[in-house]
């Protein structure tokens, strides 16, 4: 470009012939006459197409029967380009990636229409997070199910975090905050979130929102702005809308297949980790890990973790149950007809009264369930002590060793009900430590009576009298003791006199 405009300069402004101007650049005339018409600047022009590596071999009739067929399943079961191309050097495609690629890129350019246009965004560090959920399927204990993830996404360094529960109940949302906040070490200035019910309870019609209760309190416990986008446009929080497909084809195409919803977790982690040294999508250069250890110095300190419940008031049942989300939980007897707080966290049910914690149990996820706590009940059978044999609470009692074969021992004697309810008061008055040693030791010395039980738990609980050591030195008499019965007189005139 610069060698023609300095043939032009030449010619049109100093003046110079053609002839001189060829014999000074090396350039024929024709050429130079060419400059001198056109003002464009010289440009190359293919005269074919360039020649790139094809799919050979049948290989691109394959990769379009693995296309089409992906076509068919639902958007987040397709498989990405890396998936396909996965698959087709499993079955003997030695070439390199890239073909692949361009092969699928151009099938979806050509299924697709006109794509809309966005303006891009920028964030600092330390100052947005945003977050979305996810419906995926996974594999747990053998059971093909669904499962609600939670995507959390950095927006400087686009460091990601997903965490995976079995629904999107406002006590899971609490939860992922609470995790995702201590998997990032740190607090952003603020977080940008869509509209669910969860966390906004109303949208006006001029865009303003009123945030729920509980969503607000996470917020000002950790001094975060809430950001709610505007409906239907997820471009706003582009970042973790795109993670979504992303980690999709990453990590759950095909299923993962874990025991339990925390080995899935604890996979996703470390995932989350493995994923974050691929290169940043805006300083190739760098890291996401490396840009994250940056971002991590803007970021307010974590402090004490939010205590993400959702609490109800709910009525104790005369069957000492009470209920929460299609499942009933077990409370102490003594708590039967009254009204306590029940906690609902993302794994775990608690039930306050006053101040107290009453009872725990895990949370569960089935529907129309009691789940029972044995000992809730034992009070009530010093009353009925038949209960023991029938109530639903004990059928599967998982008993200590020792106590379990004590209790088969007196059931199968008339009377023997009543025996074993009287241990089990006893377990409650001095605890299931106690009463499980004081078991075992009468199952080795084959005492199995309950006297004889009791005598043992008296031994355990009551203190031991540390014997003198030799070494002690008894006081002494100074005086030899002299037997004088007519003190015993003196003692009687003394009572006469004062009568």
């Amino acid at each position: 470009m610069e060698s023609v405009l300095k043939i032009r300069r030449w010619v049109l402004v100093e003046g110079r012939s053609i002839r001189s101007v060829a014999r000074a650049t090396g350039l024929s005339r024709n050429t130079i006459k060419k400059y001198l018409k056109d003002e464009s600047p010289p440009s190359y022009q293919r005269q074919a197409p360039p020649v790139r590596h094809k799919l050979c071999n049948g290989f691109d009739l394959r990769l379009q029967e693995l296309f089409d067929q992906d076509q068919k399943r639902p958007r987040r079961e397709r498989r990405t380009a890396q998936k396909l191309y996965e698959q087709l050097v499993v079955e003997g495609y030695t070439g390199s990636y890239s073909p692949v690629q361009r092969f699928v890129r151009d099938l979806k350019r050509a299924g697709a229409g006109l794509g809309e246009a966005f303006i891009p965004l920028h964030f600092a560090a330390g100052d947005a997070l945003q977050f979305d959920w996810s419906e995926e399927r996974v594999v747990l204990g053998g059971i093909e199910q669904k499962v609600k993830v939670a995507h959390f996404r950095l927006c400087h360094s686009r460091k990601p975090f997903v965490v995976a529960y079995p629904g999107e109940a406002q006590e899971m949302v609490l939860d992922a905050f609470v995790q995702a906040l201590s998997f990032y070490g740190g607090v952003p200035r603020r977080v940008i979130i869509d509209n669910p019910k969860t966390m906004v309870t109303y949208v006006s019609r001029s865009k303003d929102r009123i945030f729920h209760p509980r969503f607000l309190a996470l917020m000002n416990h950790y001094v975060m702005e809430p950001v709610a986008c505007t409906p239907a446009a997820g471009w706003e929080k582009g970042q973790v809308e795109n993670q979504v497909q992303f980690l999709r084809g990453r990590l759950f195409v095909p299923k993962p297949a874990f025991d339990d919803l925390d080995a899935l977790n604890d996979w996703l982690r470390l995932r989350c980790e493995e994923l974050a040294n691929r290169p940043h999508p805006e300083q190739s250069d760098r890291t996401i890990a490396e840009l994250f250890e940056d971002e991590r110095a803007e970021l307010r300190p974590l402090g004490r973790a939010f205590d993400g419940y959702v609490e109800k008031t709910v009525r104790v049942r005369s069957t000492c149950l009470v209920q929460y989300a299609s499942n009933r939980y077990s409370v102490p007897s003594r708590f039967a007809g009254q009204h306590v707080s029940l906690r609902a966290y993302a794994g775990r049910i608690v039930l306050v009264s006053g101040q107290d914690v009453i009872a725990e149990h895990k949370r569960r996820f089935t529907r129309n369930v009691s789940y029972f706590e044995p000992w809730h009940y034992v009070p009530l059978l010093d009353r009925k002590p038949g209960a023991l044999r029938d109530g639903a609470p004990f059928v599967d009692w998982q008993l200590p060793e020792a106590m379990h074969r004590i209790r088969e021992h007196y059931m199968a004697g008339k009377g023997g009900d009543r025996e074993f309810v009287d241990l089990l008061l006893l377990a409650q008055d001095h605890g299931i430590e106690v009463v499980e040693t004081a078991c075992e030791l009468a199952v080795e010395q084959n005492t199995l009576r309950l006297p004889a039980i009791i005598n043992l738990i008296n031994q355990l609980v009551e203190p031991v009298i540390t014997p003198l050591s030799d070494a002690y030195t008894y006081p002494q008499l100074t005086l030899r003791p002299e037997a004088d019965c007519k003190r015993y007189e003196t003692l009687c005139s003394a009572e006469e006199a004062a009568a």
